[in-house]
């Protein structure tokens, strides 16, 4: 045994770090202090940017919480300690409510969140009163007893009650239009009718900011780490850092770029003194292949350039083609698509302009494009425009660009092929069957898989373009049907009527699909099954509102941009190698620990390797077939029983009938 330990030790040593398979992680924002809590004699709870860490005021330590580690949820609405019970009180924005002590000892109760109700849940404000925390609810008073954590009593007086205080055995609740309910607490009240309107004692009300004004500027110059903002509704990865801004036309937030767990923020400041108009949108991004610190962003008000994380030049209808939607105004030039081809030409779309659909920038000088088929934007007194969202572009591995338009007003997928200046309007969306589908929102996204075949995201859910239908200038659409294996010849559409809005493709050929107020799916490679359904109440995933995805296939991390934040999966997937080389191919955890039941990872294989694990004496312990360049192993036989200790050897087979064992895997029982 001792031999054993030696050898793992050695091969434990020369293994990178790497996430296990099947973890999250989240990317929480706490840059914006929006509220200061002081609990015990030298601890701060700091509400920032909706999330929350705590401060010790001694040893300086900042300890962040987040939705993966700690908590029951994500977007933090309000904050209050209990002296009385030591503990803080964090209550979310949907009504759910954790309580933590100093040490991070975290409790849900969500009882109020799970309550199935038509009342107004939504918590105003929390007030403190021995051990007890009063909340003001949209319907009335909440009380919770913060030593037992649980809710005590509910007092229905289906008011907006903003504000709670207590005097002289009266509880007092202020309703959004002034009115004061009083409620003596030697009666009942559960029983409204032991409720008066009444007058409050003077100053009951207050908001105490002590603890705000106190430690406000010793906050300010905390950093707790993160990003900056918590808005990912663009994401790419590229050369091992993703890039991301806010996806819309409303937020203000600009680039933040992540790398090595780091994070670098983009100048956003004096953009807009700079320019004359406001920087605001920062919609998608193209990153020049020449240079990765070389990045345009398209915005609500036209093109910024950007070198190093500056700003350098700013590109609108007075130096470009780019229009505005009147053609006049600084306002509202809509650069809603930026994408570099490997030639280093960068492809701007102009969304809702009267004569400029297309731009293409090349080394200083821009060419106007003029396309009939992108000029079909009619609504009223708006004729003839670009279509109003023209966004998402792609370069496929044929060198053919891919964008969509996202509006209800002709949803619509388009194919541009840049040597011949052609387009392909993909408008009336037909499957094989010669159905219509009734879009009716918009296309969100496309995608090529490894098979070459374009992916769409719609509101109405996934469809597919087969690669020899592009090849033979076809325009009909796949939509999957998935077998309902009931003893019927039934089949389903994969995940129709699901509102689709990002979708990428792993290492495996795997279809991960983000939705709007469904979460994240997993689909497989033959795309026939649905491997994992996560949502916010079945994962650590933030929010069921997902805007982009990205992911790392070297490493197999998913990156979730959410309406609320960022979070990451550790998939089981990566992207395959052409040939397995004994070099390249390791085990991880290695050694594995006694105690450890998670899944050990190999990676480092050829796409579809058949991989057997066998004792040291040479007995078949488990085989399967990689996700990728990815297989993972439970540690168990194929009984099911866990393995004893020893040394394991990998065998691999690629799909051409090579043969090898690439690495070996030390267990400690």
């Amino acid at each position: 045994m001792k031999r054993l330990c030696v050898l793992s030790f050695i091969i434990s040593l020369v293994l990178p770090v790497v996430a296990q398979m099947g973890s999250w992680r989240a990317y929480m924002s706490y840059y914006e202090p929006q509220q200061i809590v002081k609990a015990g004699s030298h601890d701060l709870f700091v509400r920032a940017s909706n999330s929350l860490y705590q401060y010790n005021l001694n040893d300086h330590s900042i300890t962040t919480f987040d939705k993966v580690h700690q908590l029951n949820d994500t977007y933090v609405q309000l904050i209050a300690w209990n002296t009385k019970a030591a503990r803080l009180l964090i209550v979310y924005d949907n009504s759910n409510m954790d309580l933590t002590d100093l040490n991070g000892n975290v409790v849900n109760l969500s009882g109020l969140y799970n309550k199935l109700t038509t009342l107004n849940k939504t918590i105003n404000s929390i007030y403190m009163y021995d051990a007890y925390a009063y909340l003001a609810t949209g319907f009335g008073v909440v009380k919770v007893n913060m030593q037992r954590a649980e809710i005590s009593e509910s007092y229905i007086l289906n008011q907006n009650i903003v504000s709670v205080g207590f005097a002289d055995g009266t509880l007092y609740a202020q309703a959004a239009d002034g009115t004061v309910y009083c409620g003596e607490t030697t009666k009942n009240l559960i029983n409204p009718n032991n409720w008066t309107v009444g007058t409050a004692p003077s100053d009951i009300f207050n908001v105490d900011n002590s603890d705000w004004d106190e430690y406000i500027e010793t906050v300010r110059t905390l950093n707790p780490g993160g990003p900056k903002y918590n808005v990912f509704g663009f994401m790419r990865f590229y050369n091992d850092k993703l890039y991301t801004c806010n996806g819309d036309y409303d937020h203000s937030s600009g680039i933040q770029i992540l790398k090595n767990n780091e994070w670098d923020i983009y100048q956003n400041e004096g953009i807009s003194e700079s320019t004359g108009v406001s920087y605001q949108g920062a919609f998608c991004m193209g990153i020049d292949p020449s240079d990765e610190n070389h990045i345009f962003t398209g915005s609500r008000n036209g093109l910024y350039e950007f070198r190093n994380g500056k700003f350098v030049k700013y590109y609108d209808n007075g130096n470009s083609p780019i229009e505005p939607f009147d053609g006049v105004s600084k306002e509202y030039q809509l650069v809603t698509g930026t994408e570099f081809d490997k030639q280093g030409n960068l492809w701007i779309l102009n969304s809702s302009a009267p004569t400029t659909a297309l731009v293409k920038y090349t080394n200083g000088t821009f060419t106007k494009l003029s396309h009939s088929i992108l000029m079909k934007l009619n609504r009223g007194t708006i004729q003839n425009r670009s279509n109003a969202e023209l966004s998402k572009i792609i370069i496929d591995s044929k060198g053919l660009m891919w964008f969509v338009n996202n509006n209800w007003v002709l949803p619509a997928l388009y194919q541009y092929n840049t040597e011949n200046d052609n387009i392909i309007a993909y408008e009336n969306i037909v499957n094989q069957d010669g159905t219509k589908i009734n879009i009716q929102d918009g296309i969100r996204c496309v995608v090529e898989d490894l098979e070459q075949n374009i992916w769409v995201g719609t509101s109405m859910g996934p469809i597919m373009l087969e690669r020899s239908e592009i090849e033979n200038n076809g325009s009909t659409f796949t939509q999957v049907k998935v077998p309902r294996n009931d003893g019927t010849n039934y089949a389903d559409y994969l995940l129709e009527g699901v509102n689709i809005k990002s979708i990428v493709v792993d290492g495996g050929n795997r279809k991960w699909i983000g939705t709007t107020g469904n979460g994240l799916y997993l689909i497989s490679a033959d795309n026939m099954e649905q491997i994992e359904h996560f949502t916010a109440d079945n994962s650590p995933l933030l929010s069921n509102n997902i805007f982009s995805l990205a992911i790392n296939n070297e490493t197999g991390e998913l990156y979730i941009g959410t309406d609320i934040g960022l979070c990451s999966y550790t998939t089981d997937a990566t992207a395959a190698l052409s040939s397995i080389e004994k070099d390249n191919v390791y085990a991880y955890p290695n050694p594995v620990e006694p105690g450890y039941d998670g899944l050990i990872t190999i990676v480092g294989l050829s796409l579809d390797a058949d991989v057997k694990i066998l004792s040291a004496s040479g007995q078949l312990v488990a085989q399967g077939r990689s996700n990728g360049g990815t297989f993972t192993w439970n540690g168990r036989d194929k009984k099911g029983r866990r393995v004893v200790s020893g040394i394991y050897m990998v065998a691999t087979a690629t799909n051409k009938g090579e043969k090898g064992t690439v690495c070996k895997i030390a267990i400690i029982r």
